[in-house]
């Protein structure tokens, strides 16, 4: 498969084993997605052929496709047989007068729809939504009429539903809280099938993988384990293949340059051997690793006083809907809080209530990301400590980013005395080529955005960073590279995130959010915070 010069599998053979569990990584553009629609018949390979069940679970990633459906029926479509066996037997029904044939029709249609446990499926679905933390209340609901965080867990669900004997999984860990990640991983390790998985969460791959197809070198690599088995065995074929290629390169500079110095010479027929060997060696040059890795760095300009943050008797409600209850905590410089628990508990909330006050975000950027336009605070005070610089990565970051300007004058705005080379390498460290300087913002990916606003927090060098959900855009690569950078940053953070990993190895603080609007204040890293619960 290819797209104009850009190659993404050349001559690819692979299999995929029922009872095994597969993380389909590589960095993005590697063909990751592409790949995923030839497995499901989506797109049609270039060359080739695809062998695949007649049962396959594919998580939808259009989020509008079903609005005008039932959560309930949105889920049960995930079996295709069994959902028109039900559209052919209500029509059936509605007509005023059946035939015989009809008649015939019908119990062909109710031994279709007892095979595929029919009588069941909305018992089935209501279960699988549950899991998935979509309350019960909501199964009757038009999909329409349900947040998109809801949206994709319906979708999710849809793709497990009706037994499938693939399971192909997109990004199906993105707008899951932590409840939700774990409830998946259960089910998937129970999954007798084939799964196919897409993830950027390395923690998630880790819990739930037997194998790992890995998209480089324009193929396929399938290798045994875990996600971190991988990146070890990986290392040690890279440096291979790599070490490879750099003799190849070698052998043929000097091939080369004997043709260059004797081909006008005597030497003719050594010239041609030569020119004949240098062919041989391109032909099987192996293609080149396309694994990028960013570098991150936050420093600060000057650090803020030893009391960052004083949150005292904080609430937030919205009309008579209670978010937040009587909130108090105390923050010293240097401390690492991760913001936790289901979605809709508040996090976000809590994120604006903090930066509604920060001496150095404007409220604009506020209304711009949350789409909210009443007070982020209702009782309460939020006082920042002095010199306090909040570097802020909304949750909705693209709204921050104006169109109309390119990449490079975008950039250049928050530090006008930068120099044009400081803003060029920051940049090239986030892995936008010198061209991508000129990109038009509005057209820049999910991913591309990401590194951009990471661009901006290197450039302002804040003391405080706040980071609502930061790693939903990146690949495995430029999440490992923004954990490395908080885990070494002296400032204080304040991190929402559904990483575990990245929890795991930043934080040294919790605020859990709990059902009751209440937030439990736990001092201590994440790996103490659940031996307590435990």
């Amino acid at each position: 498969m290819r797209y104009g010069a850009k190659v993404l599998f050349d001559e690819v053979s692979t299999g995929f084993t029922p009872g095994k569990r597969y993380g389909l990584t590589g960095p993005n553009g590697a063909g990751k997605s592409t790949f995923m629609k030839l497995l499901s018949g989506e797109e049609e390979p270039q060359k080739g052929t695809v062998v695949r069940p007649k049962k396959l679970g594919v998580l939808s990633q259009d989020q509008f496709a079903f609005d005008r459906y039932r959560v309930i029926d949105t889920v049960i479509m995930g079996n295709r047989r069994l959902w028109a066996a039900f559209e052919e037997r209500d029509r059936l029904y509605s007509k005023p007068e059946m035939t015989d044939a009809d008649g015939m029709r019908l119990g062909e249609l109710e031994g279709i729809v007892g095979e595929e446990d029919g009588y069941t499926a909305e018992s089935d679905a209501a279960i699988l939504l549950q899991g998935l933390d979509i309350p019960d209340e909501m199964h009757e609901r038009k999909m329409g009429e349900i947040p998109g965080g809801h949206k994709v867990r319906v979708l999710l669900a849809q793709a497990l539903f009706g037994h499938p004997q693939a399971l192909l999984l997109d990004e199906p860990t993105n707008h899951l809280d932590l409840d939700s990640i774990h409830w998946l991983q259960g089910f998937l390790n129970e999954f007798e099938g084939v799964l196919i998985v897409i993830s950027h969460d390395r923690h998630f791959l880790n819990r739930v993988c037997t194998h790992i197809a890995d998209i480089d070198y324009e193929t396929i690599i399938t290798y045994t384990g875990t996600y971190d088995d991988m990146v070890v065995a990986k290392t040690q074929v890279r440096s291979q293949i790599e070490s490879q290629n750099a003799q190849r390169e070698k052998k043929i500079a000097q091939l080369n340059d004997f043709i260059a110095r004797f081909s006008a010479g005597t030497r003719s027929s050594q010239v041609q051997s030569r020119r004949k060997e240098v062919e041989r060696l391109q032909v099987t040059e192996l293609a080149k690793s396309n694994i990028q890795r960013p570098f991150l760095k936050f420093e600060q300009k000057r650090p803020s006083g030893k009391h960052i943050l004083e949150v005292e008797h904080l609430s937030k409600s919205y009309g008579e809907a209670s978010v937040i209850r009587n909130f108090t905590a105390s923050v010293t410089r240097g401390e690492k809080i991760a913001l936790m628990g289901r979605n809709g508990a508040g996090k976000t909330t809590l994120v604006n209530a903090l930066l509604s006050n920060s001496p150095t975000t404007p409220e604009a950027e506020l209304r711009k990301t949350s789409g909210y336009d009443g007070a982020f605070l209702n009782d309460g005070k939020v006082i920042w400590g002095h010199e306090a610089a909040v570097g802020y990565f909304a949750q909705d970051h693209k709204a921050l980013i104006e169109p109309g300007t390119t990449v490079f004058d975008w950039l250049h705005q928050w530090d006008l005395s930068a120099a044009h080379e400081e803003i060029r390498g920051l940049l090239g460290q986030m892995l936008f080529p010198r061209d991508d300087a000129d990109k038009k913002t509005e057209i820049l990916s999910g991913g591309e955005a990401s590194r951009l606003l990471f661009c901006k927090l290197m450039l302002q060098k804040p003391n405080v960073l706040v980071l609502d959900e930061p790693t939903n855009h990146l690949d495995l690569e430029s999440i490992n590279a923004l954990n490395i950078a908080l885990q070494r940053y002296q400032g204080t953070v304040f991190l929402v995130a559904h990483d575990e990993d990245l929890i795991d190895e930043v934080a040294t603080r919790i605020w859990h959010f709990e059902g009751n609007h209440q937030i439990t204040d736990f001092k201590g890293a994440y790996e103490e915070y659940q031996a307590v619960l435990v």
